[in-house]
C-alpha cells in the first residue's frame, strides 16, 4: 500500500468516525507530535533509585566493566 492510498484509507475512517474514534485519533497525533523524547521523563522515584545505585557502586559494592568487557561478554553469552 503507497502513502497515498494509506492516507485515503485513514482519512475515509475519519470522515465516517464517531466521536471515539475522533478522539482516539487525537490523542495519537498528539502524542506523534509531541516526539519520543517527551515519552522519558524520569520521576521522584526514578531519581532516588539512581542515587541509590550511584552510592553503592561508588562504595565499591557493585561491578563495572570496561566496554571491551562487555562486548566480549555478550559475544560469549550469544554462543
Amino acid at each position: 500500500m503507497t502513502t497515498l492510498d494509506l492516507r485515503k484509507s485513514v482519512l475515509k475512517y475519519i470522515n465516517e468516525a464517531d466521536e471515539r474514534l475522533l478522539k482516539l485519533t487525537e490523542a495519537l497525533a498528539d502524542s506523534y507530535q509531541e516526539g519520543a523524547q517527551e515519552d522519558f521523563i524520569l520521576n521522584e522515584a526514578d531519581y532516588t533509585m539512581l542515587d541509590k545505585r550511584r552510592e553503592l557502586h561508588l562504595k565499591v559494592k557493585s561491578e563495572s566493566y570496561t566496554w571491551g568487557q562487555v562486548k566480549e561478554q555478550a559475544r560469549n553469552a550469544a554462543c
